[in-house]
C-alpha cells in the first residue's frame, strides 16, 4: 500500500474512533471535564523541555530552549485560563428576557498543525477541543511527525487516566496531503481546525466542513519619539521577540519603524543588544536566499539562527549576535525583505514625523499581513488611536509582540491561533480558543404575548 493510502486509512479510522469516544464523552460532568484538562496539564508541564527538543532536532526549525519555553505557555497558561471559563452547561441567563444560553460541544475536531510549532499547537489545541467536550485528532506536518506522536503520547494517556474515554485524543501516524485531506472531509468531522501556511489555509476552508483557520502576518513595529527614555527596553523587546525560537512564530515582529528623533538611538541600543545591521550588499544576498523569484519563503531558512543566515548569504557577524537588521525605504513585490519573514531578520525604516510613522507600519501590514497583528511603542493615546486604524485584529502597544499577541503580556485570550479576519480570508479575528469550538444553545421563553404580531402589523 502506498503512503497515501496508508494516511487515508489512517485518517478514516481515527475520524471513526474518535467520533465513538466523542459520543461516549457527550454529557460529562464540566467538573470532570476540567480535571481531565488539568490531568494534561499536569502531564505535559515536566515534559516540555523533552518535546522541545524532540521538536527542534525533527523539523530543524527554530531551537529546544524557546520551544520549551511555548510548551509550557501552551499547557501551563492556557490550563490556568481554561479553568477559569464555562464552556459546557449554563454559559449565562438573563432572567429579564428569559433567554438562557447553553454550551455544547461541536464533536470531532481535526486540528492541522504547522512545522514551525508541531508540539506547543498540539498542547494548545488538544486542551482546547477537550475544555469544549470534544475529540480531536491531530494532523501533524510529515516534517513533525514523530514530536506531534510524542505530544499526543503523552496528553492521551494522562487524559485516559483521568477519566476520558480511550481515541479522545488522536495524532495520524501516517501523514500525505491526501490522508489528512481525507480527515477534513471525513463524515465524523465536525470541525477543522488549521494552523500553516497559505496553500493549507485555502485547502482547510476548501474542504467542505466549518473551518476555524487563520493567515500569515506582517507585523510593524513602530516606535514613537514618545518612549525616548524606554530606548533600551524597547531595543530588548523587539530583539527578544523576533529572536524567540528563530523568529518562526508569524506574530513576531518583521518590520521596525522608528521615528527620526529616536532612530539613531534605537539603532544604537539594538546593537548594544546583539542586533547586525547588515550593508546593503548583505541585505540583499540574504533576500535572495530567504525568498524565491515570487517571493515565496524558501523552507530550508525558515526558524535558522542569524549566524546560520549570514554564513548561507556569505558574511560575517560579530560574536553574540540574534537578529538581522536590513535597512529599506520601500514596500512590496520589488523588495523582499518588507514582507514577513519567518527567522531573526528584520526590516528597518525610519519615518520623518508620526503620520508617515503610521503610514509605513499601514503598508507594512498590508503588504501580506492583512488582519493580522500591529505593534506600537507610544506614550501617547491619541497616536495608539490612530494607529489603531491599521488593518489588523490585534494592535499591541507597549509590549513585544509575542508575548502580547499569544496572550501572555497582555490580557488577550492566551492562543496559538490567532485569527486574521476576513480581510485575508479567516473566519475569526479573535485569539481562538475553547470558546471557539462549542455551539451556543438559546432556550428562550416568550416575553410578549404572540398575538401581538397580527395587532402590531395588521390591517
Amino acid at each position: 500500500m502506498d503512503a497515501d493510502l496508508r494516511s487515508i486509512a489512517a485518517a478514516r479510522k481515527a475520524a471513526d474512533t474518535a467520533w465513538d469516544a466523542y459520543n461516549k464523552f457527550l454529557g460529562a460532568e464540566p467538573a470532570l471535564v476540567d480535571e481531565i484538562v488539568q490531568a494534561m496539564a499536569r502531564a505535559a508541564e515536566p515534559e516540555c523541555g523533552r518535546l522541545g527538543a524532540l521538536a527542534a532536532k525533527e523539523t530543524g526549525y527554530g531551537n529546544a530552549a524557546d520551544k520549551r519555553y511555548k510548551n509550557l505557555f501552551c499547557s501551563v497558561s492556557v490550563a490556568d485560563w481554561l479553568r477559569n471559563i464555562t464552556t459546557l452547561g449554563v454559559l449565562w441567563q438573563d432572567d429579564v428576557t428569559k433567554v438562557a444560553a447553553i454550551g455544547e460541544p461541536m464533536g470531532v475536531v481535526a486540528a492541522l498543525i504547522p512545522v514551525t510549532n508541531p508540539t506547543s499547537t498540539i498542547l494548545y489545541k488538544v486542551l482546547s477541543a477537550v475544555k469544549a467536550g470534544n475529540a480531536i485528532v491531530c494532523a501533524p506536518h510529515p516534517r513533525g511527525l514523530q514530536c506531534g506522536l510524542e505530544t499526543t503520547r503523552v496528553l492521551a494517556r494522562a487524559a485516559e487516566q483521568a477519566g476520558a474515554p480511550r481515541g479522545l485524543i488522536q495524532c495520524l501516524d501516517e501523514v500525505t496531503i491526501a490522508g489528512t485531506d481525507e480527515l477534513m472531509r471525513h463524515r465524523r468531522t465536525s470541525l477543522v481546525l488549521a494552523t500553516g501556511g497559505s496553500a493549507m489555509v485555502k485547502a482547510a476552508y476548501s474542504c467542505g466542513k466549518p473551518t476555524l483557520a487563520v493567515g500569515p502576518g506582517n507585523v510593524p513595529c513602530y516606535v514613537h519619539r514618545s518612549k525616548a527614555n524606554d530606548i533600551g527596553e524597547i531595543a530588548e523587546q523587539i530583539l527578544t521577540s523576533k529572536a524567540f525560537d528563530y523568529g518562526t512564530a508569524c506574530v513576531s515582529e518583521q518590520a521596525v519603524i522608528a521615528d527620526r528623533p529616536i532612530a539613531r538611538e534605537l539603532r544604537n541600543e539594538m546593537k548594544l543588544r546583539g542586533a547586525y545591521f547588515c550593508t546593503r550588499q548583505e541585505s540583499d544576498r540574504l533576500a535572495e536566499k530567504l525568498f524565491t523569484s515570487n517571493l515565496l519563503i524558501q523552507p530550508d531558512y525558515v526558524g535558522q539562527s542569524a549566524q546560520r543566515l549570514a554564513e548561507v548569504a556569505g558574511f560575517d557577524l560579530p560574536p553574540r549576535t540574534r537578529v538581522l537588521v536590513c535597512e529599506e525605504t520601500e514596500v512590496g513585490h520589488a523588495v523582499p525583505l518588507s514582507a514577513e519573514k519567518l527567522n531573526p531578520v528584520l526590516a528597518w525604516y525610519e519615518a520623518p514625523d508620526t503620520a508617515q510613522g503610521i503610514a509605513r507600519s499601514n503598508e507594512i501590514a498590508r503588504f501580506g499581513g492583512w488582519g493580522h497583528t500591529a505593534v506600537i511603542h507610544s506614550d501617547e493615546p491619541d497616536v495608539v488611536a490612530e494607529f489603531s486604524k491599521i488593518p489588523t485584529g490585534r494592535v499591541l502597544v507597549n509590549t513585544p509582540a509575542i508575548a502580547g499577541g499569544m496572550g501572555f503580556s497582555t490580557d488577550l485570550e492566551p492562543s496559538f491561533m490567532l485569527g486574521t479576519g476576513t480581510s485575508s480570508g479567516s473566519i475569526v479575528s479573535d485569539n481562538v480558543n475553547a470558546l471557539h469550538l462549542i455551539n451556543i444553545k438559546r432556550v428562550a421563553y416568550e416575553s410578549r404575548p404572540w398575538r401581538d404580531l397580527y395587532e402590531l402589523f395588521g390591517d
